[in-house]
């Protein structure tokens, strides 16, 4: 009669099997979706050494080490998984074997090569690592993809901004291009008279031009541990454009498990990104405290928290602080995820207790940004505008 194997020899087995790999047959212990996930983590870099044959190449080097997405995604996995004295370890060798050292070693090797958002993230997670001579160059490869992304959508950003500031704000003695027609029809149809078949404007509504001090305060609050990289470098050249409208005052304050106020180096995007440090673990009240003090004024402040909402024991006190800021007047919006891909991993649960409490939170591409800020600026219902938004996303893929 075979006796089971006891929990203390199971989890040796299970240990034993993560430190030496994939057995050569199959009949090694189960592993359950967090294990397995840690393995491909330890695979991707000790596993499948290049065989030394002629012609044959390191399967990892050619599929991992020239694709900045996966690094970047293996960096944020390593992350979850281990300590941080580990991940320095793993990061090193990391250069080593799977061909980073090239990218960080030979500045032409970064010129060759296509800048993106990911790029970037892998750039400034592993600036530590970087030596002096290659970091010319990465700061060059971050400042190409800063201002594309500038390119593409600063002015959108400016543009909409400024629409929503000076909708927010109202003369009854407008000049003749600030009228808003709409609402001075409305406002005169008592007027009416109908053998003109006109209105006649008694009272001119327009909008307003000009405010002693900032019309309106955004506050981008953002969790930077490594599964929000992306998220991340958006968020900063995001934050820097914004700080650029005079009518905004406009703060980024990052974190992990502590808090840091970049909103003195908004003038430089590059300064912001490489200001930031991703990877860590998070404590998103002790961020929110720290920017509850930067609210002034709380029915025009903006707070855009950016996080995935994973906070563990935190997440009562995160909650409660949301909770207060938006019974304060704050309009609160939680960003899951600020990229390209716009499908969030994130606390579900949290979510769901913040959506309850009128908090709207939700995925945002960076090309949907500007009208969210706009729509958050006008003082307009966020949550409608998302939900709009998703289902004309859905009406086209269909």
């Amino acid at each position: 009669m075979t006796r089971a194997p006891d929990a203390v020899t199971t989890e040796r087995a299970r240990r034993w099997r993560l430190v030496l790999g994939r057995p050569p047959s199959e009949d090694g212990p189960v592993l359950d979706a967090r294990d397995r996930a840690m393995d491909a983590a330890l695979a991707a870099l000790y596993d499948n050494e290049a065989t030394g044959k002629p012609g044959e190449k390191d399967r990892i080097l050619v599929g991992m080490g020239s694709s900045a997405p996966r690094v970047a995604s293996w960096l944020g996995d390593i992350r979850k998984f281990f300590p941080s004295s580990v991940v320095q370890v793993m990061q090193a060798d990391a250069i080593e074997r799977l061909g980073l050292k090239r990218l960080l070693l030979e500045p032409e090797m970064m010129r060759t090569v296509t800048p993106d958002v990911h790029l970037v993230a892998t750039l400034v997670e592993l600036r530590a690592l970087m030596p002096q001579q290659a970091r010319a160059t990465a700061r060059a490869v971050v400042g190409q993809v800063v201002e594309e992304v500038e390119r593409r959508l600063a002015d959108r950003i400016r543009t909409a901004t400024r629409g929503a500031l000076n909708r927010t704000r109202r003369t009854s003695r407008p000049r003749p291009g600030d009228i808003d027609w709409n609402r001075t029809i409305r406002a005169n149809l008592k007027n009416y008279q109908q053998q003109y078949n006109t209105v006649i404007a008694e009272r001119l509504v327009g909008y307003g031009r000009r405010r002693t001090g900032f019309a309106r305060e955004i506050v981008l609050c953002v969790d930077q541990s490594g599964s929000m990289a992306t998220s991340v470098v958006y968020a900063s050249i995001f934050a820097c454009v914004l700080a650029s409208i005079r009518a905004l005052r406009t703060s980024l304050v990052v974190y992990d498990t502590a808090v840091v106020d970049l909103t003195d180096q908004l003038a430089d995007p590059v300064d912001v990104i490489f200001g930031t440090q991703l990877g860590g673990g998070n404590d998103t009240p002790r961020a929110l405290a720290y920017c509850e003090r930067l609210v002034t004024r709380p029915s025009d402040t903006v707070l855009v928290l950016i996080s995935d909402l994973y906070e563990g024991a935190g997440s009562e006190e995160m909650i409660g602080r949301l909770g207060a800021l938006h019974a304060d007047g704050v309009t609160v919006v939680v960003l899951l995820a600020l990229d390209d891909d716009g499908k969030p991993s994130y606390d579900r649960d949290n979510a769901a207790a913040l959506a309850a409490l009128g908090i709207p939170c939700f995925a945002c591409t960076p090309d949907a940004f500007p009208d969210l800020i706009a729509t958050a600026l006008g003082r307009a219902d966020v949550a409608a505008w998302a939900a709009r938004r998703d289902a004309e996303h859905a009406s086209r893929r269909d």
